[in-house]
């Protein structure tokens, strides 16, 4: 109790906003990223002489936890939608530069890009500045559905306050929400990676493209392999889950262990954090480049990958270990761009708020 009352003296027991909307450009949500503070129930009430402290199940960490505001939701979704808006040009350059191989396979590249900035100015230079946001309606659409299936997920579980949760039960309803969620929504991130590596065709007098919208990418997906064709390469992502769970609760005591250091410098504190956050992307990458490769053979007409190990074996074999990071610096710099976004959102809303404490 008195280490619990140290740490609310410099922490509030509700996470930040930086906590909650910690973007994955891969993935929907993953799981353990940020350790809530524990929720004190009834702070007036004691049993004996010791406060009642219920900690959180981690199977829910990262919803929403102003009991379950409505409001608090709607302005988690708008940031979201902000958020990715200014990480979709490095998103869509992410994807070409991974998946260049497969886009030169299909005859709509004729060499590959020298780079990011090369990646950048030819993509602008063929098909305008605004195809830069090209995929971004389904990543958005993706991102806002697990964001609001936590929310329903915590509503749920504030039924079950009075429920013991065992140590092995909370880590095993984490990972089942993970992948449940991430099950609902890896359609819109397929059709998000099927609609930013679709470049206009090189030579072609009417510069057509594969798919004309999300719904077109869903179309002719089930048209052409079923609506497993929609799912290819989600076992991979599955085990990209479950190995960023694990270097996050690895990494999460030395991340806040630093955090606190740093409490007072809040620059500081927020490069530890995108440090870490980095760190994790990175460690996870290859699995995701691999999961990528994989949808782009849906209904593309060309070999398809028996399984995700022959995925793995064949890039492998025809392209070289590098292959698995092609995209990594476009991704470092979204991370960065996206964090800077988080903190000027930051800034304005603590500028906002004491301008009306002012006022009053």
């Amino acid at each position: 109790a008195a280490r619990l009352s140290c740490r609310t003296e410099h922490e509030p027991l509700l996470p930040l906003i930086s906590q909650k909307i910690h973007w994955q450009p891969d993935l929907c949500f993953r799981p353990f990223n940020y350790t809530a503070a524990p929720i004190i129930e009834n702070m007036g009430s004691t049993v004996g002489n010791s406060s009642v402290v219920k900690p959180s199940p981690t199977a829910f960490v990262g919803a929403p936890m102003e009991k379950g505001s409505k409001a608090s939701l709607i302005k988690e979704l708008v940031a979201l939608g902000l958020l990715k808006a200014v990480a979709a040009p490095f998103e869509r350059v992410k994807l070409l530069l991974q998946n260049q191989k497969d886009i030169i396979k299909s005859g709509r590249l004729h060499k590959p890009y020298n780079g990011i900035l090369h990646c950048f100015a030819t993509t602008i230079r063929n098909e305008g500045i605004f195809s830069l946001w090209r995929g971004y309606t389904a990543t958005t659409m993706g991102h806002v559905s697990a964001t609001v299936i936590r929310f329903g997920i915590f509503q749920y579980t504030k039924i079950l306050d009075d429920t013991q949760w065992s140590y092995t039960r909370l880590v095993v309803s984490s990972y089942v929400a993970s992948a449940a969620t991430q099950f609902l929504v890896y359609p819109f991130l397929y059709a998000a990676t099927r609609m930013a590596t679709d470049v206009k065709t090189i030579g072609s007098n009417t510069g057509d493209r594969q798919f004309k919208s999300m719904i077109d990418v869903f179309r002719k997906t089930l048209k052409s392999d079923g609506i497993i064709g929609l799912y290819r390469g989600f076992n991979i992502t599955l085990g990209e889950l479950v190995m960023m769970g694990a270097l996050s609760k690895g990494l999460n005591p030395w991340k806040q262990h630093y955090s606190y250091i740093l409490r007072n410098n809040f620059l500081s504190r927020h490069m530890v954090e995108l440090g870490f956050w980095i760190s994790g992307n990175m460690a996870t990458y290859p699995l995701d480049t691999v999961s990528r490769r994989m949808m782009m053979t849906s209904g593309s007409g060309t070999v398809k990958y028996k399984s995700t190990v022959h995925a793995i074996s064949q890039i492998m074999k025809t392209e070289g270990v590098k292959t698995f990071y092609n995209g990594a610096g476009a991704e470092i710099i979204a991370c960065a761009a996206n964090r800077a976004t988080l903190l000027l959102m930051i800034y304005v809303a603590d500028v906002i708020r004491a301008a009306k404490e002012k006022q009053y």
